[in-house]
């Protein structure tokens, strides 16, 4: 399935210090996958146009049933901002019914250093411990 690519919907400031979060969901059967598929894109058209957003992007896997996001913020309380409002929020609640394991993972990045990689946000997964 294809990845939705790194996008800017908010430039920061090149020496700003921006909040990044990275998840792993992995969903318990391949139907919730696709649920969980056809739900991105519209969480991820959310993200581009909340208050404090200066990244997203999205790895889907569908077929292993495993999704990755990573984006970048502002500050911490943006992102918990963009966490409480809708759809994210109503989404979010429906796909703990059909969801295998979670991890997530924050960090802080010079805003010079966007777009970060998947790479570096598998690293810093892998350190996690899954929430069940």
């Amino acid at each position: 399935m294809p990845d939705i690519p790194w996008s800017t919907p908010t430039q920061a400031a090149p020496d700003a210090e921006v909040y990044v979060m990275a998840s792993r969901f992995e969903t318990a059967t391949l139907a919730g996958a696709v649920k969980f598929f056809l739900k991105a894109p519209g969480i991820i058209l959310q993200i581009r146009k909340a208050p404090g957003a200066h990244g997203v992007a999205l790895r889907a896997r569908v077929f292993s049933r495993t999704f990755l996001t990573l984006s970048a913020w502002q500050d911490r309380d943006a992102l918990y901002r963009f966490a409480r409002s809708e759809p994210h929020r109503s989404s979010s609640r429906a796909a703990s019914a059909y969801m295998k394991e979670s991890a997530f993972t924050y960090w802080t990045v010079r805003a010079d250093e966007l777009p970060l990689t998947w790479a570096e946000a598998e690293r810093r997964l892998a350190e996690q411990k899954p929430d069940h």
